[in-house]
């Protein structure tokens, strides 16, 4: 059996890798009696109708769109290895030294699956294992809607196997602090079994007899191999997604889930962007308002933007500009659309600017343009002149001026997809 190979282009393929197919399988078991379902789900996973894929020890969550207008909640539970079981997993990992390398490599070995198996246990659930669950209507067991966080899932473990660890029940830090503790423990054991010239089962049949460490002389004796620090990893291409909460919140607080998981979200894509330097302070420092707007562009065109203007008390149009400004031209942008400023009375330089605005606007709506402020104005048509000598477009709507575009330094370019 292989890993994953290479990307193909196209509809995303599920199940790369033998443990990804060993999840579909056990999938398919489990739809033995309305199989219909699992091309619906597929089909469904394929169109991008799953989002918010959650996991946590023991269960993986996500929201499902389909013919309602809230999506519908997915819980898929995995039965989790009790603790006497986990300790003969990571016994089957830890025997081996290149287990836990290949782990963290992003493969999983069959013989990891193998020496668990001698062990009694199967690291991959069976169908029975499985309990996917949903609140939509249909009694089918799985749902399409079910099957297709399955096959998001089966997607998730081929990216990283850790998920199935923590599918059944444990987080890659546990995981590999008890491989770690396992092959100490190992080493330790086989310096004092030595140290003592007992062999190893004599030494551990002592009675009274505690870790005796390791001899200084001995651990100094041997030469360690030059081993090149570690680089500093990168942060990853994306933010990270919000862990499922532990237990669900009380129903006489509805919503709350949705809250806690929007918060987690944010912070998660504010902790990125500081990371990966695309920005200074994550908006730390602005001010409510700011981070309302802010808040408000991550979230339109989704039901979240409806709750987060009903709580401001912000009428959802006058939030969507702000969000729109923000997503657009960030602080400046919302700056903009909210205060004018005179540049003429601030640079002497600004004359030829605004003319080249004027022409462009001139040039693609036909009519005049004229000039108030930082605002240049042709028909329904607008540039905005930025502090930042960049130009923001704007379209006339019904009564507003709503932002409709990035930011340009060229403002034919700004004007051009208008």
């Amino acid at each position: 059996m292989s890993g994953a190979g290479p990307a193909s282009p196209g509809p995303p393929e599920f199940g790369r890798t033998w443990w990804g197919r060993a999840w579909l399988e056990a999938l398919e078991q489990r739809a033995r009696l309305d199989p219909d379902r699992l091309p619906r789900g597929r089909e469904y996973a394929r169109s991008g109708a799953v989002g918010d894929l959650t996991f946590a020890p023991g269960e993986a969550r996500a929201r499902v769109r389909g013919r309602k207008t809230e999506p519908y909640q997915v819980r898929i539970r995995v039965r989790p290895f009790a603790d006497d079981e986990w300790d003969r997993v990571l016994e089957a990992v830890a025997a081996r030294l290149g287990h836990a390398a290949a782990l963290l490599d992003g493969e999983l070995p069959p013989e990891i699956a193998d020496d668990a198996a001698a062990a009694g246990l199967d690291l991959l659930p069976g169908g029975g294992e499985v309990g996917p669950r949903c609140d939509c209507p249909d009694d089918a067991d799985p749902c399409k809607h079910s099957a297709a966080a399955c096959y998001l899932i089966a997607g998730a473990l081929d990216a990283d196997p850790f998920a199935l660890f923590l599918l059944r029940g444990r987080t890659r830090d546990q995981v590999l602090a008890g491989i770690r503790a396992r092959r100490r423990g190992a080493a330790l054991g086989a310096a004092s079994g030595a140290a003592s010239g007992a062999s190893p089962a004599e030494d551990a049949g002592r009675p009274g007899r505690g870790d005796a460490g390791v001899d200084a002389r001995a651990a100094f004796r041997t030469p360690v191999p030059w081993v090149p620090i570690p680089a500093v990893p990168l942060p990853p291409a994306r933010p990270g997604s919000p862990a499922a909460l532990p237990v669900d919140p009380p129903p006489w607080r509805p919503g709350l889930r949705e809250d806690l998981v929007e918060l987690a979200a944010d912070a998660a894509s504010r902790a990125w962007g500081l990371a990966s330097g695309l920005s200074a302070d994550a908006g730390l420092t602005l001010d409510p308002d700011a981070d309302l707007a802010r808040r408000a562009a991550r979230t339109l065109g989704t039901p979240t933007f409806a709750v987060l203007a009903a709580r401001a008390g912000v009428a959802p149009r006058d939030l969507a500009r702000q969000a729109l400004a923000w997503r657009q031209g960030g602080l400046e942008g919302l700056e903009l659309l909210r205060a004018e400023w005179d540049p003429a009375a601030e640079d002497p330089d600004a004359a030829g600017l605004l003319q080249a605005a004027r022409a462009a606007l001139r040039t693609k709506s036909g009519a005049a343009a004229a000039v108030l402020g930082n605002r240049i104005t042709a028909g329904r048509l607008q540039l905005r002149l930025g502090r930042d000598l960049r130009w923001y477009p704007y379209a006339r709507s019904d009564t507003e001026w709503e932002p409709s575009g990035p930011p340009q330094a060229d403002p034919a370019l700004a004007v051009a997809d208008l």
